[in-house]
């Protein structure tokens, strides 16, 4: 029940905070992304921030036995990279080109424009079980 409601707070959270910085929003998303273009660099300062805030978290991290909610961290065993790494990232990084979207915001528009989101998340769910379904 308790990692339940940390999940719950987290993800509102994380909602809100993908309202507040427009991320939730392709439009300004695809104009950070067009660099050639009519250019929007406020989702640079939305990251930026983001990053900041993880130096934080990490720091915490280091000096915590366990996470409030679990036994233990359970943190990947590796952190190569791989071709598997980077054409996942290429495909991710076009996606969200194309589309405006990525897997959180996508979520969140469920709420705000059903109608493009749907699209958009049925589709990343293809992906997923064409993934699962394709590798060990």
């Amino acid at each position: 029940m308790r990692q339940g409601a940390i999940a719950l707070a987290a993800g509102l959270l994380f909602g809100a905070g993908l309202a507040v910085s427009g991320m939730a929003d392709p439009q300004r998303v695809q104009a950070f992304l067009d660099l050639g273009g009519d250019w929007d660099p406020t989702l640079a300062f939305v990251m930026g921030g983001a990053m900041l805030v993880m130096v934080v978290a990490w720091a915490i991290q280091r000096r915590m036995a366990a996470p409030v909610a679990a036994g233990k961290f359970d943190l990947p065993a590796t952190n190569r990279i791989d071709a598997r790494l980077a054409i996942g990232a290429l495909i991710f990084g076009a996606g969200w080109g194309i589309g405006g979207l990525c897997p959180g915001p996508a979520i969140a528009d469920l709420a705000i424009a059903p109608v493009q989101a749907a699209m958009f998340v049925a589709a990343m769910l293809a992906g997923m079980a064409i993934h699962r379904f394709t590798t060990r």
